[in-house]
């Protein structure tokens, strides 16, 4: 289902000593990788920003060389948004569509890549406490992408249900956003110069991304035992004489997860209203009346949106907020 969004590398030959160097940082070397990326939350990243249609195709992601720019908050002018929203309102542009870009492409991605990053002389987040400390993970660029690739599997269940049309760019979008934060932090942040190196890795990392969620999906709808062999196999590396127990803890909290999503309609999860729910906090299961109580009061709230005719086109959306 996931298409290669990287572009034709041409020679791959790589020589063994500029690849054995190159692998001391991106994870085969006990050292600590950190951000140095700014930090912003996730909903300052959705603050305009725009997405064009993706197509298919082995063209990847532009390189991103330098240092990362600091984003400064711009207010769009008054007559500007009218103007978008009567552009909108005219054409009947379908804003599902292109709420993918903000929602999957920027918030979605980076609730996923934060919850293993960790920053120099800074604090853990409780996420990369509960991946670093309680599960013993290393603290390597390849680990932080397995922690990252974990959550968006997450997400790509819950995008699957959502109708075909959206789900697939929903999925396309996280995809597309996730290998182009790769290549640039690979050339800003682990030092690496070489665009055919980068190119490799970026090709070893979309192996990864696909093995993985392939391994997931057969433990998600198999089994709790064939779940956690995917997760020891991925995200624990397949490494001998780990802890059972913390296989157990990875898959309690995917479950919960899921069932979380699994409660969201289309809409509220497609407009962005889902958070990962932090691993030391226990999820109970609703009771029928509960759920029922809870159906209800979504569904009365975007009744009464859709009918007040005070939403914006650009608001607006077709997908159910009754499922």
């Amino acid at each position: 289902m996931l298409k290669s969004v990287l572009r034709n590398s041409g020679s791959s030959n790589i020589s063994r000593i500029s690849r054995t160097n190159i692998l001391k940082n991106v994870g085969a070397h006990p050292f600590v990788y950190y951000s140095t990326t700014r930090k912003t939350s996730p909903l300052e990243q959705t603050k305009n920003i725009s997405s064009n249609e993706f197509e298919f195709s082995t063209k990847g992601a532009p390189i991103v060389r330098g240092k990362n720019s600091t984003a400064t908050e711009y207010t769009l002018p008054k007559w500007k948004e009218a103007l978008g929203e009567y552009v909108i309102k005219t054409f009947g542009l379908d804003m599902d569509k292109i709420r993918a870009g903000p929602v999957a492409g920027s918030y979605y991605y980076s609730i996923c890549k934060e919850q293993g990053l960790q920053y120099e002389n800074e604090p853990l987040s409780e996420s990369a406490k509960f991946f670093y400390e309680e599960l013993k993970l290393p603290r390597t660029f390849s680990q932080w992408f397995q922690i990252t690739a974990l959550h968006e599997w997450m997400l790509f269940v819950r995008m699957r249900a959502m109708p075909f049309k959206y789900g697939r760019n929903y999925q396309q979008k996280l995809v597309d956003k996730t290998f182009n934060d790769i290549e640039m932090r690979l050339f800003d942040e682990m030092n690496i110069h070489s665009g055919r190196i980068v190119d490799q890795y970026s090709k070893d990392f979309n192996s990864q991304l696909k093995g993985a969620v392939f391994a997931y999906d057969v433990g998600f709808y198999t089994d709790d035992a064939t779940l956690a062999t995917a997760v020891w196999r991925n995200l624990f590396g397949g490494r001998k004489n780990i802890d059972y127990s913390h296989l157990d803890a990875v898959v309690k909290y995917i479950r919960s997860q899921l069932y979380v999503m699994s409660r969201m309609s289309d809409r509220e999860f497609a407009l962005g209203k889902f958070k990962f729910v932090p691993a030391k906090e226990k999820i109970n299961k609703l009771t029928s009346a509960e759920e029922k109580e809870m159906k209800e009061k979504i569904i009365k709230k975007y009744e009464e949106l859709d009918k007040s005719g005070l939403l914006l086109p650009s608001d607006r959306s077709n997908l159910s907020y009754d499922n």
